[in-house]
């Protein structure tokens, strides 16, 4: 799904127009996106968390040489997801939609 695929979705869920859910998807991403740089977590009851986590340094090699390569440490963004959308994801394939929305206690 690209983000033009769920801005179509919520749009056609709610009745907002395409454009002003686009604005709406646009600001829930870019404030994620600003709160992960200022080094905040970002959590969403039922869908999981985002983080960001620190890499180590390490040394790596140069496929082409072979050469020892120091790759320095840095942030990394990270997300984990919540119990609930582990548990609708590893749902089997024969369960309709509408189980899944059912045990799910809503939909997206």
């Amino acid at each position: 799904m690209t983000k033009a695929d769920l801005v179509e979705v919520i749009a056609d869920g709610t009745g907002i127009s395409k454009k002003d859910t686009g604005v709406v998807v646009d600001l829930i991403l870019e404030n994620i996106s600003r709160a992960l740089c200022e080094g905040d977590k970002v959590e969403l009851r039922g869908f999981g968390s985002f983080k960001v986590k620190e890499r180590r340094s390490r040394k790596a090699r140069n496929p082409r040489t072979g050469d020892a390569v120091d790759v320095p440490a840095k942030l990394v963004p990270y997300f984990k997801a919540s119990n609930e959308l582990k548990a609708l994801v590893d749902v089997e394939p024969s369960v309709s939609d509408d189980a899944i929305g059912e045990t799910s206690g809503g939909t997206f």
